[in-house]
């Protein structure tokens, strides 16, 4: 399955009230929403038609949720569907997740592109060695293993998508500080030079979940009607849900 085939069904399956994405280009997986949309980018040439109440915010994502009052846009303030697709590099994806978080409510899902590269050279911090090859991931696939570690809490659902792989993420807190508080120690780490090492279950996808059976999931009615409960009310009801779907971050 394609990245944009899991977020099309995505779109679907949740009927998401707002959606946000950062990191626009063409426009080409902002042409999936029919909601009410924000597109952050500080170089997008939309090239695509667009069929919903869109807001094109021509800026980086820090500059963005820096403002007084970024979602402005939306008819309440609140992020049912987030798709990340940003810069390339570890510490603005976990930038970007942490900003996104905020905005959410339990109900909420979180995608995280290009967190499977192939090999090596796509893996890179450099677009060098990748160029060649077309795709370039990037070493954003370090976010997992910090989120799994720091945040388990989270259900962090690995999907086998084409090209570069994605990350569901499902039951977010707003108020968690976990990611932020580590944020300094975490960068440090993943600041080194290329070739990275990645994982062997990452450049083999031992963990990754098929994203039909994941969507296949019965959950989707049900996190439709708890985003229309406070937060505090929805949070245990959501992992209630999530848990008897069988839908748990891997061992």
């Amino acid at each position: 399955m394609l990245r944009h085939e899991l977020l099309s069904r995505l779109h679907e399956l949740l009927s998401p009230r707002t959606y946000l994405e950062i990191g626009v280009q063409t426009g080409r997986s902002i042409t999936l929403s029919r909601t009410s949309t924000i597109g952050v980018d500080p170089a997008f040439s939309v090239i695509n038609e667009v069929s919903c109440d869109l807001q094109l915010v021509r800026s980086t994502s820090d500059e963005f949720f820096a403002r007084k009052a970024p979602l402005a846009h939306f008819p309440e303030p609140v992020i049912d569907l987030a798709f990340i697709d940003g810069m390339h590099l570890s510490e603005y994806a976990l930038r970007d997740l942490i900003n996104v978080e905020r905005h959410t409510h339990p109900a909420s899902v979180i995608v995280l592109d290009d967190m499977l590269p192939r090999h090596v050279d796509e893996a890179g911090r450099g677009r060098e060695a990748a160029k060649k090859r077309r795709a370039w991931a990037g070493d954003v696939y370090k976010v997992v293993s910090t989120v799994r570690a720091l945040r388990p809490d989270l259900v962090c659902l690995e999907m086998d998508t084409a090209p570069t792989g994605t990350l569901v993420l499902l039951a977010p807190d707003a108020s968690s500080n976990a990611l932020i508080d580590a944020y300094d120690d975490v960068v440090e780490e993943y600041v080194v030079p290329d070739p990275q090492t990645v994982p062997e279950e990452v450049l083999r996808r031992t963990r990754a979940m098929d994203p039909a059976q994941f969507l296949a999931a019965p959950v989707w009615p049900d996190l439709r009607r708890l985003r229309q409960l406070p937060a505090g009310r929805a949070a245990p009801e959501v992992r209630r849900v999530l848990a008897s779907a069988g839908l748990r971050t891997p061992d």
